[in-house]
C-alpha cells in the first residue's frame, strides 16, 4: 500500500461525525470507557461502540480493559494537529450559493455524569438499581 492508499484509509476512518467527536474528547480527557464517552457525546452505547471500533481497526485508538471496562485512549496523538487543520480547512472553504453551511459538532463541554466507577459519579437512573443490587448481595 502506497502513501496515497494509507491516507485514504486514514480519511475513510475519519469520515464521521461522532468518529471525529470520540477523538476530540479522548485528546481533551486522555483516556474514557464508553460510558464516558455517552456521557461526553450525548450518544447511546451502540453508536458510541460501533465508531470506536472503526477507529481501533484504523488505528487510531487503542483499549485496554480495567475489570469490566474497556479504556479507550488515542493511539498517535498525532492525529490532532491534523484534525485542528482540517477543521479549519472546512470552515474555509466556500459553499455554493443556497447551501448551508454545516455547523461543527462539538463534544459537550458540560457532560452529564458518567456512572462508572472510575469518574466516581453514579448517574442518577442507575443509583436505585445499583443500591437494589447491594441489597440483593451483588458487589
Amino acid at each position: 500500500m502506497d502513501a496515497h492508499d494509507e491516507t485514504a484509509v486514514l480519511f475513510r476512518a475519519l469520515a464521521h461525525p461522532v468518529r471525529l467527536q470520540i477523538i476530540e474528547v479522548l485528546a481533551r480527557d486522555g483516556e474514557a470507557c464508553v460510558c464516558h464517552l455517552e456521557c461526553r457525546l450525548g450518544q447511546r452505547q451502540p453508536q458510541v461502540s460501533q465508531q470506536l471500533m472503526r477507529l481501533k481497526e484504523a488505528g487510531l485508538v487503542k483499549g485496554r480493559r480495567e475489570g469490566l471496562n474497556i479504556f479507550y485512549s488515542l493511539a498517535d496523538p498525532g492525529i490532532v494537529p491534523l484534525l485542528q487543520a482540517s477543521h479549519k480547512t472546512a470552515a474555509g472553504i466556500a459553499r455554493p450559493q443556497g447551501r448551508r453551511r454545516p455547523e461543527r459538532l462539538q463534544a459537550s463541554a458540560a457532560p452529564r455524569a458518567c456512572p462508572c466507577p472510575r469518574c466516581n459519579v453514579a448517574a442518577e437512573p442507575a443509583m436505585p438499581r445499583l443500591k437494589q443490587r447491594k441489597a440483593d448481595g451483588y458487589r
